[in-house]
């Protein structure tokens, strides 16, 4: 049975299938990323998974993977294939894409953007079906985006569009690792309601999840917490829909996972900020943790798509 090698490398676990002509999932897997044990390990972690996953393909469906498709954090550039540089991993200028396909027997590799690959398949197969323009945000340990026009992520002239959580909202607000003051992220994603929720409830171990369920209960220092949080995230989004116009709004990530709690009070703030804007259906993420890995499927299918017409 046709099929190619899918896989999403987070900075603590990763998701892989293989990935059928229509898209099904024939088989999906996960593995530890194992980040403590340095860039080189999780490297070879990386290369030996896939390996895997080619050996199972052949064996369970009789022919080796015709593409492998793999998506990874950080800085990208995919059309050289190289993995530039992750925070998260710790690797810089790794050739990501001629280490697979040596390790795969020369088979067609294509490289992705975490966010923008789990964006393509929000868009193509998930909440931003038909939408013309559409803007994918998962709210997780940090903030990004993925712009879709059509059926293609718009990756700009350098491989850096869409990195919407280095946008200032707050100019007087927390530090971030980028070397600016008060970006989105440090104020309105998962990880920053974690810390502000931690603090304010004086729980080291509570976290968004918990925060989410205290505002459910009524609880006034939740409420307060999450109220800052929906703030920030409401300003960041009213640039980006100055900027973008996009007609779909997709959020996902961790914080997304508190249903109505996130989206009846985001929807209000986006509304209560906009003057001549066209308000975007702002929607729920419809793939979940498996986006980034069919998103890495599509990357797989398209790059054999386009070595054929070429």
């Amino acid at each position: 049975m046709r099929h190619v090698i899918a896989l999403d490398v987070g900075g603590t676990g990763m998701k892989a299938a293989l990935v059928g002509t229509d898209g099904t999932l024939l088989h999906e897997a996960r593995r530890a990323t194992g980040r403590k044990r340095g860039a080189d390990a999780v490297v070879e972690t990386i290369l030996a998974f896939a390996a895997e996953l080619r050996a199972y393909g052949e064996e369970h469906f009789g022919e080796t993977a015709v593409a492998a498709g793999v998506a990874v954090p950080g800085i990208v550039d995919a059309e050289k294939g190289i993995a530039v540089y992750s925070a998260n991993l710790g690797w810089r200028d790794v050739p990501m894409r001629a280490l697979l396909g040596e390790r795969l027997g020369g088979i067609p590799v294509a490289l992705g953007h975490d966010v923008r690959t789990g964006g393509l398949a929000e868009g193509r197969i998930g909440a931003g079906r038909g939408a013309d323009r559409f803007l994918f945000m998962p709210l997780g340990t940090g903030i990004a985006g993925a712009i879709g026009i059509g059926s293609t992520i718009e990756a700009g002239a350098h491989g850096y569009a869409g990195e919407i959580g280095h946008i200032v909202v707050r100019p007087d607000g927390p530090e971030c690792h980028c070397g600016q003051r008060g970006c989105l992220e440090t104020l309105a994603s998962a990880s920053a309601v974690t810390r502000a929720w931690a603090a304010a409830s004086g729980d080291p171990e509570a976290d968004a999840a918990d925060c989410a369920k205290a505002v459910e209960s009524g609880d006034p220092a939740a409420i307060a917490v999450w109220r800052d949080a929906v703030d920030a995230l409401a300003a960041g989004l009213v640039t980006a829909l100055t900027l973008l116009d996009p007609r779909t709004l997709i959020i996902g990530g961790g914080l997304a996972e508190a249903g109505e709690t996130l989206f009846t009070p985001l929807r209000a703030a986006v509304e209560e900020r906009v003057t001549f804007q066209k308000l975007p259906h702002i929607v729920p993420a419809a793939l979940g943790d498996t986006a980034g890995c069919l998103g890495a499927g599509l990357l797989a299918w398209d790059l054999l798509s386009t070595e054929v017409s070429a």
